[in-house]
């Protein structure tokens, strides 16, 4: 048996919170949360949420369209301009995201198993995310004491201030590729400012979001702070976008659909946040831990089966390096092994759906056509499930398609550059910018290039690592606007001067 034969020796029912989990998924129909009550679709409307390693039904979930955003923009609205909510101290919010972080962490095996089961990443990923959401809540329960305005110098007849207020009323659509992170990452800054939100889970993978939502409901939110309705992009997502009493919508996913709701949100000028594609590069100097960096390299194309939107999935490399570098990844990607997320020695789960799956052995057939050279793996793995082996191109062309349009697949493009200009000019050549890594012993190229790449987030000797302080977002149409650190709390509040005559 190979490492990319998709295999069943893994055994869920024996995993800490499978139990827990299935008891949640079998108590019936998932609803939508609108004005702190859990109700149905007004259209009656439900839809079902697949396990993308068995292609069974999970569970049903009740389907939002524009009658039910309109019912949580209204419930958002009272919520939002009352005293519960409005007149609250910092203090009372920061209690609120630490018991809101107290609560994940007690549930923790249990959303992991959720968050293996709706999208198909492996448990110990899944593990290491519902970490990270709880230290996304901690570390914003401390902004709300510190949400500061400012006096400014003025002449004796005058007093001018800035006050620092919340946006109002927030639209908050999520990718499915790391769900219950990304809702950290919107709901938290959301509320710590004093805004209420509107969450649209994507619909390939609401469930931890909805179980998430049950959490911090049981945490004492008052209702309507927090409103969630999962539903398709076509409907709920739309009128979330245009809907004229929304003040600001954050969305991360493809850049296309990011597009659609910038046009959508000038019916009312609403503030917007855009965290969309990438087609990331990964910069390995001759000069580097090549070994190290080789090793990172497929650790970050194969991660979560390539479904990142920060993915490094082309691999630069020095020409010196081409045979050395293309050897070295072929033989570390062969031993991933792509099964049940279950298993504790899967690296790669299945893709999010069939679509998804067709997509990325689409372009597979695209960079063969194009003249790549296909050097490892290039298909489905077995007959049940979405799964796809590491794929490896090399030599690639960086104007080839697979080079220049996102995948998100365990699809790696290795393209060999000449010198530090060279792989600058690759490096940016693209429509996206949303992160970037330099690989090299020397700190003054590392520094050189780093301030050279167009990219929001660059990482210099490692790759994907991040922290709640750190901000993300996208140069160019990889969007704009930034999630984490500081940077959330100003694109969660709006400004006003004042101005008092003495």
């Amino acid at each position: 048996m190979t490492t990319t034969e998709k295999t069943a020796t893994a055994n869920p029912a024996a995993t800490p919170g499978y139990q827990k989990a299935l008891a949640w998924l079998r108590s019936g129909p998932k609803r939508l949360l609108i004005g702190g009550q859990w109700v149905d679709a007004r259209s009656g409307k439900t839809f079902e949420v697949i396990d993308p390693s068995t292609e069974q039904s999970l569970t049903s979930v009740a389907e939002a369209d524009s009658a039910d955003v309109d019912a949580a923009v209204l419930a958002a609205r009272r919520a939002f301009e009352a005293p519960s909510w409005s007149g609250i101290s910092p203090h009372a919010r920061t209690r609120l995201l630490l018991n809101i972080a107290q609560a994940v962490e007690e549930n923790a095996h249990e959303l992991a198993v959720l968050e293996t089961l709706d999208m198909g990443a492996p448990l110990a990923a899944c593990v290491a995310r519902v970490a990270q959401v709880a230290e996304i809540f901690r570390y914003y329960a401390g902004w709300p004491t510190k949400i500061f305005g400012t006096t400014n110098p003025m002449d004796a007849s005058r007093f001018q201030y800035m006050l620092r207020e919340p946006m109002g009323v927030c639209g908050l659509i999520n990718a499915w590729n790391v769900p219950l992170v990304m809702a950290a990452n919107k709901i938290a800054p959301a509320l710590v400012c004093g805004n209420t939100a509107i969450l649209k889970p994507a619909e390939q993978a609401p469930l931890t979001t909805l179980r998430l939502a049950e959490l911090i409901e049981q945490v004492g939110l008052p209702p309507g702070v927090l409103n969630v309705v999962p539903g398709y992009g076509a409907t709920a997502g739309a009128a979330i976008a245009a809907h004229p009493d929304i003040d600001k919508v954050a969305f991360t996913g493809s850049t296309a659909v990011g597009r659609q709701i910038l046009q959508a949100s000038t019916v009312n000028m609403k503030k917007v946040t855009l965290e969309l594609g990438g087609k990331s590069p990964n910069i390995v100097f001759p000069d580097a831990d090549i070994d190290r960096a080789l090793a990172v390299a497929v650790d970050t194309f194969c991660r979560n089966s390539g479904q990142i939107c920060s993915a490094g999935t082309r691999l630069f490399v020095h020409e010196s390096l081409l045979e050395q570098a293309t050897e070295q990844v072929l033989r570390t990607a062969a031993t991933f092994k792509v099964g049940s997320p279950f298993d504790a020695q899967t690296k790669l789960g299945p893709l999010i759906s069939q679509r998804q799956m067709e997509r990325v052995l689409s372009y597979v057939d695209a960079g063969k056509s194009q003249g790549a050279r296909l050097a490892l793996g290039g298909s489905r793995v077995g007959g049940v499930g979405y799964f796809v082996e590491p794929t490896v191109f090399s030599p690639v062309s960086n104007a080839m398609t697979i080079a220049q349009e996102e995948i998100f697949g365990p699809v790696l493009s290795i393209i060999p550059f000449t010198d530090e200009d060279d792989a600058v000019f690759k490096g940016n050549d693209t429509q996206y910018g949303l992160a970037a890594a330099v690989w090299t012993r020397d700190a003054s190229r590392a520094h050189r290039v780093a301030r050279a790449l167009k990219a929001g987030r660059v990482w210099i000797n490692t790759y994907a690592e991040g922290d709640p302080v750190m901000s993300f977002g996208g140069y160019k149409q990889s969007g704009y606007g930034r999630e984490g650190g500081a940077e959330s709390i100003e694109a969660y509040t709006q400004t006003k001067s004042v101005l008092m005559r003495l």
